[in-house]
């Protein structure tokens, strides 16, 4: 008995040591922590360096200085940016930027106001809005605009906070001790190297992002290039719509982005592209292209090409969103996710984010917890899911079923597209929800998708079903799968299909409370 007596006091002894210590150590670290992070504020490090001064850079160093961070951002070139993407913003996309209080950055701009889709297919036309008749808690309007303008307009408005500076310069590297992001080597205006630290460092330097590769596994797939130049001192007779011309290979588009100016774009899927430099570019398209553009529209299409207009090319990219395995570092914005850029709402599901992430960080006293930070990324990659989930799905598949084919399976789900859009009531409004971003909710776009596949089959069997086209109907229903089985994978099962998830994202970033 004496025995074990001493055992069990010399237990309880070494138990009541270990326990004294490690509460010690964990005291000592927290405190550790707190003067490095004290020490940091008093010698003007700032708490946070953003690499990448586009809309989602701009917007998130806003979001960041106005909580009393201190933002470093760091841009390659802080020139008026020419691109001809991101020149749509959905009504959702509207809603998540009022929030972030950055809707006056829409003004001064000559945006245009967009209320839908004008869609076109074998000399039929159908006119779509963006429905009045929601618990969308906002106007259900979006607009169409000149990117570079909008850019710069949130550049200077994170620019304005004093807690912000935005500075010229090529980030060449990450700098990581033990695992751990603690700040970027880069190249400053005047060329010389010099080195940037702080406790958290985003990454959101685009699609073409060079620090990617260090932070993530996932690869960009290019799906289809997209080609597309400006008429100039031209008017659309619906201004409002974005006009979708479902031609072959696969689509054109045509949509006003200033009073006087018309975005023109279509896509090819081979990357064999016709030469822009010797000519060959424009003639292919008044030669292949033009003729697939309604009359109506076609003057306005071809006037660039006529006036000598910049032709430019880019790649259409997805690519599945995955969080990085290195602590101090996140990544946003197409450096994270990308989906096909038909439903131009690349933008909406970036301002959500940043929206989830803002206040997700804003309780932190201390950015530099990797651990506290890490947690925080777990939440903020499921938060994101009814938005991401939804656009990313509904981009891909419905570039997917816009894609021309001599197969009567897929023609029929691509006729049967058209006329679901164009049937009215509750099916278009239901879609146009979808495309606006005004019902972030996978389960609804699942629940299309099905009727869709349905009615599809439906006239596919019409006037009667012979066992062709019955054969033809099973493998819509096979394409259809295919276009949703990816997503539920690369999305989550539970994610896509739980209606709580989406629930709980309209009521917290959703709601009627505008900044």
């Amino acid at each position: 008995m004496a025995f074990v007596e001493v055992c069990l006091w010399t237990l309880l002894a070494v138990v009541l040591s270990w326990t004294i210590f490690h509460v010690t150590k964990t005291m000592k670290k927290a405190t550790k922590l707190a003067d490095v992070a004290a020490e940091e504020k008093r010698d003007g490090v700032p708490d946070v360096i953003i690499v990448g001064a586009g809309v989602g850079g701009s917007a998130l160093a806003y979001a960041l200085a106005k909580d009393g961070r201190r933002v470093h951002v760091i841009e390659r070139d802080m020139r008026e940016p020419v691109r001809m993407m991101g020149e749509c913003m959905q009504p959702g996309g509207r809603l998540l930027l009022s929030k972030l209080g950055l809707q006056d950055c829409l003004e001064g701009i000559d945006a245009q106001k967009s209320t839908g889709l004008a869609l076109f297919k074998d000399g039929k036309e159908t006119l779509t809005s963006f429905p009045m008749d929601t618990n969308f808690p906002y106007e259900p309007y979006g607009r169409f605009f000149h990117n570079g303008r909008f850019v710069q307009r949130l550049r200077q408005k994170a620019s304005s906070l004093p807690n912000v500076r935005l500075e010229e310069g090529t980030v060449r590297s990450l700098i990581e001790e033990k695992g751990v992001v603690k700040g970027v080597t880069y190249k400053n205006s005047s060329g010389e190297e010099t080195t940037a630290f702080a406790p958290l460092t985003v990454v959101c330097d685009g699609c073409h992002s060079n620090l990617r590769r260090f932070l993530n596994n996932n690869n960009a797939e290019v799906t289809a290039y997209e080609i597309g130049y400006i008429s100039k001192n031209c008017r659309l007779e619906n201004p409002d719509k974005l006009h979708l011309i479902m031609a072959k290979p696969s689509f054109a588009m045509l949509y006003q982005i200033s009073s006087t100016d018309v975005r023109c774009n279509f896509e090819l899927l081979s990357n064999n592209l016709p030469s822009v430099s010797n000519g060959e570019m424009a003639s292919f398209v008044k030669n292949s292209i033009a003729p697939q553009v309604p009359l109506k529209l076609r003057k306005t299409f071809l006037k660039g090409l006529d006036e000598g207009a910049n032709i430019k090319i880019t790649q259409a990219k997805r690519m599945p969103a995955t969080l990085s395995g290195k602590k101090g570092v996140i990544v946003l914005g197409d450096a994270f996710n990308m989906r096909h850029p038909v439903i131009a709402s690349g933008m909406m599901v970036l301002l959500s984010d940043i929206l989830i992430l803002s206040r997700l960080l804003k309780p932190l006293g201390n950015l530099g917890d990797s651990n506290q930070v890490s947690e925080v990324m777990k939440s903020f990659y499921v938060l994101r899911k009814p938005m991401s989930a939804t656009v990313n799905t509904l981009g891909n598949a419905f570039w997917q079923v816009l894609i021309a084919s001599k197969d009567e399976a897929k023609e029929a789900m691509r006729q049967g597209c058209f006329d679901y859009l164009s049937s009215g009531g509750v099916r278009t409004s239901g879609m146009m929800a979808m495309f606006g971003g005004m019902n972030p909710m996978p389960l609804c776009l699942i629940y299309h998708l099905f009727v869709i596949t349905l009615f599809s089959i439906g006239q596919l069997l019409s006037p009667f079903p012979t066992p062709l086209r019955i054969w033809h109907s099973l493998r819509l229903f096979g394409l259809s799968l295919k276009l949703l089985v990816p997503h539920l994978k690369a999305e989550g099962v539970s994610q896509m299909l739980s209606p709580a998830n989406a629930v709980a994202y309209r009521k917290s970033y959703m709601d009627a409370t505008v900044v």
